[in-house]
């Protein structure tokens, strides 16, 4: 059962194809060029043909049953064929055809479905894999084999790309043209790929997602196992739809993706020959740890250019430290520079360019380096890729190469591609290749993290804010006032300034008095967004004759604005007395299909002239709040500046992370606007706010609202241990991976092979990488630890956690049901911990809406059989393995 799903569609041993009679009907031309570059590829496995017209009884067509059926036919006799397929039991199918109507694309579905066949098409191009041999596409002939996997859901663009990269000597594992209708989707292609051994690294052209969680999940597996790069058609710009809030308004749904892509550790290119160039880099050894790239170059033109466009995009040009400057400088020309860019002169020898790299390899201030090399009358090219040759292998660093021009540097392309050193033709796109390194660098760190739905701190009032929201709903109201807006951000203990409503001259100017001067004034309307431009905002009102005529002047202003909009009256405020205090805001609003999204950026009334926004998905934790704040502009201000102390960072994450909290728990909100929210080096409050709600979603109970879901920390409970003691059962992390390592390595042989069917005496950093960093929509792995106490230098006591025992499931493709796992201490057998953890997961299986759960036990471990028949599995042979059985549960 550790085959993935679709082995069968992507690794067959047989095949079925159903092409008919080719003549000179569009769809028979499709099924003459399957057939051709099909046989011209050489597969091996067993391949028999088939005709949806042919007679004969079923067990006849049984003989015919194989992992693949191959249907290139019109489009009248598809169905027919799928039929068959699925009948003589075909595990999977793909249907070369294009333009079928969505109406019989379902109807294929659905045959497909009845049979159990997993469905590649209708309206695909096919598959290639060159490793095997097997090209069931019409894009063309077998491509090289390679370590790239290709999957694009643009049949046009994956013959372009298979035609560079042809002429361009790049091979693949997998090329998978998926097309707009095809049943097996975008992230079951990246789940195989991710487990799939050929493959090093996947690059993926994509145009839309069907469903936000199911794609976060894939790609954030695939990209822990191994560097993926995407490229995106169709940006949408901000501002194209009518919005209730700035955050609406700001908000692209290009800006949304782009925040996915980072929050699932993979890297975005806008060119396919930047998917190349990007996936070249990320498949070397060298992983930076930073941005600052060092420049090295033996020509000041092609250097500037590099730095600019390294500026351009977020880079940093490393500065080599002064001592490193220092021992360089006196082995180099007179002219040489080594001040940002390292120009070592047009008459740079070989020996000037391995100084300068191995005192750049060496020091702290740089991340990785770039070498440029402009061909020269006298140069040296090939003995500067001979130095290069003696430092790579024992560099930490990445290194990259740029040698520019073409007949007089071919042979020294050559052979840095010999030395799997990246080499670009120009600098930018050398530049670009180091971005991606670095980009994915920063976007593994965000995924690795795994924030609970709560932080820390003192616990929110969900149940008052539900109430709050409820009632506003119970009024046929989506947009809560000004007061209604800042009780709820109150709910979740996000400071507010002190609000109340006047609906008379007189009254605004007793709550001024009782409030204190200075006052401000906001007119409070539910059908009013902005309201300055409405001249709905007044500011240091310093006397009640100020209050007076302002209420006055604002409500006329307002009516001859808006004549129609409602209007409940005037808040009255105090100012916030945070003189030195920056203007953000903090927002949240709704995409199709990623769900909701939190804003950052500076605030004000000319927030959308301004436009500085970063954004992340819920759930944060205080690293994606500090990375959220210093992705935007307004992040330049919030240090001293004349004068003024640097602002309070802390409580700028904890307000962000307290409207987490409220996206998590409050799956009714839409949009929200906190603008302006002050800080300065005192703290924090929220000035105005603004939210939109609607109706929660059907299941967001349990977080569906969310693209990711959060760490379920309410699954985390303590139990006590035979003979005392007591031991926790919780939710892994990313952070147990050598708690996990430890846990295996002491592990007896037998129990080794038991769990794993294999004498590996270790985790491989692939696997282990993937049982810690998981997906907790589709899995599920507990931990039982212990804390261990141990004695310090200083007469203390440090506690550790140790693990002692592991189950998990993993969702199967029907999504109904799951396989099972488990693992416990041989210190720790016979004290009940087994039958804990299974009943464990067994029961936040059931709590996921599984119906039924099931494992692999080899035959002769009888503990766990054992184990197995007392919690009322049955236990049945396994057909495909006499040496195994198949313990199954209802759940």
């Amino acid at each position: 059962m550790d085959r993935h799903y679709l082995t069968p569609l992507f690794s067959p041993k047989s095949i079925v194809v159903f092409a008919g009679q080719p003549d000179q009907t569009p769809e028979l031309k499709l099924a003459r060029t399957l057939l051709r570059d099909f046989a011209a590829a050489g597969f091996t496995g067993d391949v028999r043909q088939l005709d949806a017209d042919m007679s004969g009884t079923l067990s006849e067509l049984a003989q015919s049953r194989a992992d693949l059926a191959l249907i290139a036919l019109p489009p009248e006799r598809i169905a027919p064929a799928l039929e068959i397929a699925g009948r003589i039991r075909c595990r999977t199918a793909l249907i070369l055809s294009s333009s079928l109507p969505v109406g019989q694309c379902a109807e294929l579905h659905d045959i497909a479905h009845r049979f159990g066949m997993h469905l590649l098409g209708p309206n695909s191009l096919g598959f290639q894999r060159p490793h095997s041999k097997l090209n069931a596409s019409v894009l063309g002939s077998l491509a090289a084999p390679g370590p790239l996997a290709l999957v694009s859901q643009s049949g046009a663009l994956t013959s372009s790309i298979l035609d560079w990269a042809g002429a361009n000597g790049v091979g693949f594992s997998t090329i998978v043209s998926l097309g707009p209708n095809t049943a097996v989707e975008l992230p079951q292609v990246l789940d195989f790929l991710a487990n799939d051994a050929r493959t090093q690294s996947i690059l993926v052209y994509m145009e839309g997602i069907r469903h936000a969680r199911r794609f976060m999940s894939a790609l954030r597996a695939a990209a822990y196992a191994k560097p993926v790069v995407v490229m995106k058609a169709g940006r949408q710009p901000a501002g194209s739809r009518a919005a209730l809030t700035h955050s609406a308004a700001i908000v692209g749904s290009d800006d949304v993706f782009d925040a996915a892509l980072r929050r699932a550790g993979v890297v975005r290119v806008n060119a396919f020959t930047q998917l190349f160039s990007a996936a070249k880099c990320l498949a070397s050894r060298f992983r930076p740890v930073g941005k600052r790239l060092a420049i090295i170059t033996n020509g000041g033109g092609p250097g500037v250019l590099a730095a600019d466009w390294a500026n351009e995009i977020g880079l940093d040009v490393a500065h080599l430290s002064p001592a490193t400057v220092a021992e360089l400088q006196p082995q180099l020309a007179v002219g040489a520079s080594l001040e940002s860019v390292a120009d070592l002169g047009e008459d740079a020898t070989a020996a000037q360019y391995r100084s300068v790299l191995q005192g750049a390899l060496a020091d702290r201030e740089v991340d990785g380096v770039l070498l440029i090399h402009s061909p020269k009358p006298d140069g040296e090219p090939d003995a500067i890729v001979q130095a290069i040759g003696e430092l790579s292998p024992k560099a930490g660093k990445p290194i990259l190469a740029c040698w520019m021009g073409d007949e007089r540097v071919r042979s020294a392309r050559d052979a840095l591609a010999a030395l799997a050193v990246p080499n670009f033709r120009t600098p930018e796109a050398a530049v670009d290749a180091f971005h991606s390194i670095a980009s994915f660098y920063r976007n593994q760190q965000l995924l690795q993290q795994t924030p609970p739905p709560l932080s820390e701190g003192a616990k929110p009032d969900t149940e008052g804010a539900r109430l709050l929201i409820e009632s506003v709903l119970a009024e046929r109201r989506k947009v809560l006032t000004e007061m209604e807006s800042k009780a709820l951000l109150a709910a979740f203990h996000i400071p507010v300034t002190r609000t109340m409503l006047a609906r008379t001259a007189n009254e605004a100017m007793l709550i001024a008095s009782q409030l204190g001067y200075p006052v401000a004034l906001k007119i409070d309307s539910p059908d009013i967004s902005h309201k300055s431009d409405v001249q709905g905002v007044a500011l240091n009102i310093l006397s009640a004759t100020g209050v007076r005529d302002t209420f006055d002047d604002m409500l006329a202003a307002v009516r001859k604005a808006l004549p129609q909009a409602r209007v409940n009256g005037v808040t009255i405020q105090p100012m916030s007395g945070m003189r030195r205090g920056r203007e953000l805001y903090i927002g949240m609003t709704t995409d199709q299909p990623f769900g909701p999204v939190i804003a950052f950026g500076a605030g004000g009334t000319m927030i959308e002239l301004i436009h500085d926004r970063s954004m992340e998905l819920p759930p944060l934790n205080q690293f994606l709040a500090r990375r959220l704040i210093e992705r935007s502009r307004a992040a330049l201000t919030l240090g001293e500046y004349r004068g003024a102390p640097a602002a309070n960072i802390e409580a700028l994450e904890q307000v962000l992370l307290r409207v987490s909290e409220m996206v998590c728990a409050l799956p009714h909100l839409r949009e929200m606007d906190i603008n302006p929210i002050i800080v300065d080096d005192s703290g924090v409050v929220a000035v105005d706010a603004r939210i939109v709600i609607d109706h929660a979603p059907p299941g967001a109970g349990n977080y569906q609202h969310l693209a990711i879901l959060p760490y379920p920390k309410a699954h985390e409970r303590e139990w006590p241990m035979k003979g005392g003691g007591l031991y926790t059962i919780r939710p892994i992390q990313p952070d147990d991976a050598q708690m996990l390592q430890a846990f295996v390595r002491a592990m007896t042989p037998e129990s080794r092979y038991f769990r794993f069917v294999s004498a590996m005496t270790e985790l491989p950093a692939s696997m282990l990488a993937r049982y810690t960093l998981i997906d907790y929509d589709r899995e599920m792995a507990l931990v039982a630890v212990v804390r261990d106490r141990q004695a310090t230098a200083d007469g203390g006591f440090t506690e550790t956690e140790r693990l002692i025992g592991v189950s998990r499931y993993i969702t199967n493709p029907d999504q109904t049901s799951c396989e099972f796992s488990l693992a416990v201490s041989d210190d720790y057998k016979g004290q009940g911990l087994g039958s804990r953890l299974m009943l464990s997961i067994i029961d936040f299986a059931r709590s996921k809406g599984l119906s039924e759960i099931e494992g692999l036990i080899l035959a002769g471990n009888d503990p766990m059989l054992r184990l197995m028949r007392s919690l009322n599995f049955r236990l049945l042979p396994f057909p495909d393995d006499p040496d195994f059985r198949l313990a199954k549960m209802a759940l």
